[in-house]
């Protein structure tokens, strides 16, 4: 899922040069302002949705989805969905909180701050355990499906760790 078991050299296998931030950086910018992109990933979003209204797993509120280190996972996006969540966040002008060195700096108070605007893997993680086969199989359905939405909309695919992305979009004029 989009959401890893991590260990120290992980952290060094998805390190970006600056030629390739620069480029990624570029990309959700430019990705942000195509209405066609939001279009894509909120049609998308509403059918994972659906998805998750059949099989209805159980959300027990207990923030552990956004606490990465001290629950041994990490959050990774894709450049359209950083795309659609910088011009989300913008719209709602929703401040943009320092980051959080333990976890997803968007959580206050055990919640999620910014849950109408989450990115697919936030949407897909569940605590319950019953859930897990379900939430792998379609996070392979929808994450192919992202893959082919960047092809499509012409738009460069990077898949990026979360806080690493957050840190990159800081360096923009959006945050």
């Amino acid at each position: 899922m989009g959401r890893t078991e991590h260990s120290e050299a992980d952290n060094l296998m998805f390190t970006l040069t600056p030629s390739q931030s620069e480029e990624a950086r570029q990309a959700i910018v430019d990705a942000s302002t195509r209405p066609e992109v939001h279009s894509a990933i909120t049609a998308l979003y509403d059918d994972l949705q659906k998805e998750i209204d059949l099989r209805r797993p159980k959300c027990i509120l207990s923030g552990r989805c956004c606490r990465f280190e001290e629950f041994g996972h990490r959050l990774y996006v894709t450049t359209l969905e950083l795309a659609t969540f910088v011009q989300d966040l913008q719209s709602s002008r929703h401040p943009v909180p320092p980051p959080s060195p333990g976890g997803c700096p968007f959580q206050i108070n055990s919640l999620c701050s910014v849950h109408l605007i989450r990115p697919f893997a936030c949407r897909l993680f569940f605590c319950d355990s019953t859930s897990t086969e379900w939430q792998h199989e379609q996070y392979q359905t929808f994450h192919g499906r992202l893959r082919q939405l960047h092809d499509a909309l012409t738009v460069p695919y990077y898949y990026l760790e979360w806080r690493q992305a957050l840190d990159l979009l800081r360096q923009t004029s959006f945050f």
